[in-house]
């Protein structure tokens, strides 16, 4: 099956036009390094919407200066000059929150170079003057594009292909546009990365599920180990789908590799969403130590092994339920995230299997987390969701408070989803949950709650269970969702046996004749190769 492409819609109609630019782009991928290619095509998606932002905002100054219904901006005995000096006012852009696009760095000035043997340190010295002109965006931009192997006649093709999109009028619309295409770039580097690629991105059926669970409205967000900034995004995004205000946020995020800062801090600055993302190692270097987040969402590299543990203080305040093992961070992020909420704080972030049943120091440290009631939700996923990993992965989401007074006291209670037999293949190797089963996992967390909108909760065998803190002892603190939610019901099966037996003979039969069949064939294929 064919991976689903993303539709974006246009004035003149919706043009499937993402994934003819994808493999249109694609197609130069094999003349550079696949690691610096990606930050080669997003430099120019990023590059085209800023340029395209800006000479919306230009083509509205030109005219207001000309519109008697515009007082703030009309002047009419306005001479050229006068004109000029109004739509090249550096402050009437950054007062309408436009990023200001110096002359040399702008898309007409360098699509008209685009053929010409320097056109890649054109780029980067436009990219250097946005920078400059933009305190915000100081070394975000990537500028690597005269450093690459990237012949002047192919970097010509990239920037003539990316003039197709267009970013203009109206804004809200642009940015949407932009960050969809955006976003679907992003994830298919990630699919051709592979394991490489899921530095930077989590699928978005997991970062929905996640948001969909916590519902982040108001308050801090954090992200400590925030990759391309896909948990911010989709925040954002449920937000406004429920008639928030993203002003109602704050966001905060720490990423370690320093080019997945870049794509993270250029995939909100495209969106408008304004957050404090540092650069830096989450365990070993707390850029945040005083944080507290009212929620935190996260999916930190699985099994890290090597991560720096000998440089731990023993004193570090993050450590309250036990010293992880050198041989693996899973237990060092989760008390991280742990020391990072607020109160009446709530955690949802993405962990290896093994972290639900590991023993010895873990499993130590996993007693002490769940004594302690933080445990809220375990869900198991489905396989083959993630780009980087094929280990089983999970869902943990914690409560600083379970008797918050909001909902239902949930105080001594952990509720348990097996959604492993969940989801639809969308390629030959990689799954998604539907928005369908999204909404069902998490309506059924939020009736567990006893959220009164969606209804009573009850336990479904084989899906989900409510269980108790005794229940989780008598298991040895073993978090996986089989142990509790048991077995689905088994559909009652009319056939008669004496029926059934007749029908499994005759199938094992013909199995065991087209057996022969083959055997024989091969055989005889072998003594023609003079093998008999």
């Amino acid at each position: 099956m064919r991976m689903r492409e993303l539709k974006l819609g246009q004035p003149k109609g919706d043009l499937d036009f993402a994934d003819k630019l994808w493999k249109a782009a694609d197609k130069l991928r094999g003349k550079v390094e696949p690691s610096e290619y990606k930050h080669i095509v997003l430099g120019l998606i990023f590059l085209k919407y800023i340029s395209d932002a800006f000479e919306a905002r230009r083509r509205w100054l030109e005219q207001a200066v000309r519109d008697p219904g515009n007082p703030d901006y009309y002047m009419p005995d306005a001479s050229p000059e006068d004109i000029e000096s109004v739509i090249e006012d550096r402050d009437e852009y950054l007062a309408a929150n436009v990023f200001w696009v110096p002359k040399e760095a702008r898309w007409e000035t360098l699509l008209a170079a685009a053929r010409q043997p320097d056109i890649s340190k054109r780029l980067d010295r436009a990219l250097d003057a946005i920078e400059k002109a933009n305190p915000q965006l100081r070394g975000v931009l990537p500028k690597v594009y005269a450093r690459v192997n990237l012949d002047p006649h192919s970097l010509g093709e990239l920037l003539n292909l990316f003039a197709e999109i267009g970013f203009g009028e109206p804004d809200d619309r642009a940015k949407d546009i932009l960050g969809r295409v955006y976003e679907y770039f992003i994830g298919k580097f990630a699919e051709k990365e592979g394991k490489r690629g899921g530095e930077f991105f989590t699928p978005r059926c997991v970062v929905n599920l996640i948001v969909e669970m916590l519902k982040p409205l108001k308050g801090r967000i954090f992200d400590p180990a925030c990759g391309s900034g896909g948990m911010f995004v989709q925040s954002l995004k449920f937000i406004e789908a429920h008639g928030g205000r993203k002003r109602d946020v704050s966001i905060f995020g720490q990423e370690s590799i320093e080019a997945t800062w870049r794509i993270c801090k250029m995939n909100l600055a495209i969106r408008g969403i304004e957050g404090d993302i540092r650069l830096g190692d989450s365990l070993l270097d707390d850029k945040f130590p005083d944080l507290r987040a009212d929620y935190v969402m996260a999916n930190p590299p699985f099994n890290m092994k090597d991560w720096g543990a000998e440089r731990l203080s023993p004193h570090d305040p993050r450590l309250k339920f036990g010293v992880p093992p050198k041989r693996n961070a899973n237990y060092m992020w989760i008390q991280h995230f742990i020391y990072h909420l607020a109160p009446n704080g709530m955690a949802g972030f993405v962990m290896a299997n093994g972290s639900l049943s590991i023993g010895g120091t873990e499993g130590e440290i996993r007693k002490r987390i769940v004594e302690a009631d933080l445990v809220d939700c375990i869900v198991a996923l489905p396989p083959q969701l993630f780009y980087t990993t094929q280990i089983p992965a999970c869902l943990w989401f914690l409560a600083k408070d379970k008797q918050n007074g909001r909902f239902r006291d949930r105080k001594g209670e952990v509720l348990f989803i097996d959604a492993r037999q969940m989801g639809v293949m969308i390629d030959r190797t990689h799954r998604e949950l539907t928005p369908e089963e999204i909404e069902k996992i998490a309506r059924t967390y939020h009736a567990w709650r006893g959220e009164p909108e969606v209804g009573e909760y009850e336990d479904v065998p084989g899906f989900c269970k409510s269980a108790t803190l005794e229940e989780i002892r008598k298991h040895g603190y073993v978090l996986t969702p089989g142990r509790y939610v048991g077995a689905p019901p088994r559909e009652e099966d009319s056939e008669p046996f004496g029926q059934k037996m007749q029908r499994l003979v005759a199938q094992l039969k013909a199995q065991q004749e087209e057996a022969r069949r083959l055997d024989e064939m091969i055989w005889k294929n072998l003594e023609e190769l003079g093998y008999g």
